[in-house]
């Protein structure tokens, strides 16, 4: 497998070895002996899976206390998947970075604990996949607003028009951990999508994962040159 270590420290994408053949793929969704050789060390506690269609957005989660690490990935359809720092004395405290993930390109996502974790989902539908190394703890379930301005999460969340629960999470910095109440998912406009989506799959193919994470922020001016 090849590990891609993203800017900010802890983030990594992981590309596994992929065997296939005619009648299908097989691949190791998660190997701890060789996730450690890698210098991924985490244990894997509770496993979820969430199912999505077109335009929902999930996040931004994060669990304060009892942190989460997930390891993320996608076993149908694709996400644009984001990570926030928010480990208050990081140099790369209230960063972001961002990835697709699709069950074409087998990539997982490691989002270490001290990260607020979102995605949005670019297919007709999405089968999301959860590997967490701490247990939900509903006592400690937070989260932050999308469209935080501190945040400036360039997608197309800008462009969510927020469900009423959605509102009950704070903004960034808005309290001890940056503790708030996380919220179901919210859904965007389609048009603007399905607009910014073929043109972000164009340079998405053939790039590396440190373009396609940095490239990724241009996707909001993607949605706006498609109006």
């Amino acid at each position: 497998m090849k590990v891609n270590r993203l800017r900010i420290p802890g983030l990594a994408v992981i590309e596994p070895a992929v065997h296939g053949d005619a009648r299908g793929a097989f691949y190791e969704e998660w190997n701890r002996a060789r996730y450690a050789e890698h210098g991924l060390d985490f244990d894997v506690v509770q496993a979820n899976v969430s199912r999505s269609v077109r335009g929902v957005l999930r996040g931004l989660h994060y669990q304060w206390p009892n942190p989460q690490g997930k390891l993320v990935s996608v076993t149908e359809g694709e996400v644009w998947d984001v990570a926030v720092d928010i480990r208050r004395g990081s140099p790369s405290f209230g960063q972001w970075e961002a990835c697709v993930l699709s069950a074409e390109n087998h990539r997982h996502y490691w989002i270490p604990e001290g990260f607020a974790h979102g995605f949005v989902v670019l297919s007709e539908r999405a089968t999301f996949s959860y590997l967490c190394t701490a247990y939900y703890d509903r006592e400690a379930d937070a989260g932050l607003r999308w469209n935080d301005a501190r945040l400036a999460i360039d997608t197309p969340y800008a462009r969510v028009e927020l469900a009423p629960e959605s509102s009950a999470r704070l903004v960034f910095g808005g309290g001890p951990g940056s503790i708030g109440v996380a919220a179901g998912p919210a859904a965007l406009p389609l048009p603007v999508l399905e607009r910014a989506r073929d043109e972000l799959v164009e340079w998405q193919d053939g790039c590396s994962v440190m373009e396609v994470s940095h490239r990724s922020r241009s996707f909001m001016a993607v949605a706006e040159r498609a109006e």
